[in-house]
């Protein structure tokens, strides 16, 4: 059984930061790669960080480059987004997603496995 978990999210104020993890589980890491995708209230989900199979290189949406980070640890099967310098408009519930072919990283019909998803609130 295939399962992406996210966790971490919570209420922070702006300028604060938190840090997502997705665990997976039920297939071979090593063969996806990953991403954070989020969605807010009445808007369409939105590509934010994506990762190569090895962790070398990423991508990022331009609305949180320079303040996002993403990063994947393949002994323990976790991928993380470091999100510092948050704003009101971070706010959304974030997922994780998993695709093992070669698509588009930031076209969300490239992947296999969501996870349920993890919600971010940015707000005094």
């Amino acid at each position: 059984q295939v399962q992406l978990v996210e966790s971490g999210g919570g209420l922070v104020q702006p300028g604060g930061s938190l840090r997502l993890s997705c665990a997976v589980s039920g297939i071979s890491f090593n063969n996806y790669r990953m991403a954070w995708f989020r969605q807010a209230p009445r808007k369409e989900r939105e590509f934010v960080a994506g990762v190569d199979w090895r962790g070398t290189y990423q991508y990022y949406g331009d609305s949180v480059k320079g303040r996002f980070t993403i990063s994947r640890d393949n002994a323990k099967n976790l991928v993380v987004l470091q999100m510092n310098s948050l704003k009101p408009e971070d706010t959304a519930v974030y997922y994780c997603g998993a695709t093992s072919g070669f698509g588009y990283l930031k076209s969300m019909s490239a992947y296999d496995y969501w996870g349920q998803g993890t919600q971010v609130t940015v707000s005094s």
